[in-house]
Order: structure tokens, then C-alpha cells, then sequence
């Protein structure tokens, strides 16, 4: 029976860019048309990756601004970060900078569990307000993983939370590495 571990993901974004509707997707495997905005929820599913088991637990915050002061619950046991940008606001693209770069100053690591997100890829392309290429080079120049979404399909919905599971992973097990501190 394999030992179960436990991951909290913190899902963060500008309002309305759909963090709740990704999370409800991976929980539910449905896509939530309308509901309230949400002050911040937690949803837990037990997932499998690879060979491990893992409790998930999901906090959904309230939709950020550039503004926003990161409370304390936001870095304290957290174990990684889902950013999510909608390709259809570019205010919302910025933001998500803000709080990563706000996140990153908080955590005092160099590497950070992160996926970023650009969510209702499904609508038209003259809606859309960033490319693929500049979410793409975000990502990479933060050293995340990027996926580019709706909350409508399920398939890529769940590929990110496998995914942050995967990340978090492999920065805890690159600092285990790259320390050359040895007690005695």
C-alpha cells in the first residue's frame, strides 16, 4: 500500500480569468457555467502520479490585483502555486506577474512550485489579448511549467494539477540535491 502524501496548491489570479471553474473541472470533471465569486474555497481530491498517491488540496482564492497584500497563509505551507492568466485580458497577464514576483520575494527560495496558465483559450482570436508565445516566455523565464487551457475541457484541466504535483517535486528533490551541507 503506498504512502500517501500530501500537496497544497494555492490557485492565483486576477478576477474572473476562471480559477474557479479549473478547479471545479479537476474536482467534479464538470464545467461550472455561473456562480458566485468566490472569497476563497478549498477543495481536496486524492490523485495518483505515477506511482504515488497524493491528497490534494486545492484553495481557491479570491480574485488578486496588483494591489493586494499577500497574507502570510499565502506562502506558509504551500507547496506550489497555479497562476492563471485569461488569454483574453492582458490586464489579468500582467497581474499574475505582480503576484508571482510579490509570491517570489514572500517564499526566500530561488525555484518555486509554479504552473502558469492562460485559461479560456476556447474563445475567439479576436478576443484573445496574449499570445501563446509571450505566456510561453513568462514561464520559462520563471523556470515554470506552461499550459494553455479552457476550463471547459477536462483532459488539459487535469494535466495541471498533475503537473504542479510533478513540479513540486522536482524542486523539493533539487534542493535535496544541490545542498553540499552534510551534518555530523
Amino acid at each position: 500500500m503506498p504512502l500517501v502524501r500530501y500537496r497544497k496548491v494555492l490557485i492565483l489570479g486576477y478576477r474572473a480569468v476562471g480559477k474557479t471553474s479549473l478547479a471545479h473541472q479537476f474536482v467534479e470533471g464538470k464545467f461550472v457555467e455561473c456562480y458566485e465569486p468566490t472569497v476563497e474555497s478549498t477543495y481536496n481530491k486524492m490523485v495518483v502520479v505515477g506511482k504515488d498517491e497524493f491528497q490534494l488540496q486545492l484553495v481557491d482564492t479570491a480574485g488578486q490585483d496588483e494591489y493586494t497584500i499577500l497574507p502570510h497563509s499565502f506562502v506558509i505551507g504551500i507547496h506550489g502555486y497555479v497562476l492563471v492568466y485569461s488569454v483574453t485580458s492582458l490586464q489579468s497577464f500582467q497581474v499574475v506577474k505582480t503576484l508571482h514576483n510579490k509570491l517570489y520575494e514572500s517564499w526566500g527560495k530561488t525555484r518555486m512550485p509554479v504552473v502558469l496558465v492562460g485559461n479560456k483559450a476556447d474563445l475567439s482570436l479576436q478576443s484573445r489579448e496574449v499570445k501563446t508565445d509571450e505566456g510561453k516566455r513568462l514561464a520559462e523565464s520563471w523556470g515554470a511549467i506552461f499550459l494553455e487551457t479552457s476550463a471547459k475541457e477536462s483532459q488539459v484541466t487535469q494535466g495541471i494539477f498533475m503537473k504542479i504535483i510533478e513540479e513540486i517535486d522536482r524542486v523539493d528533490n533539487s534542493y535535496s540535491r544541490s545542498t553540499g551541507c552534510c551534518l555530523m
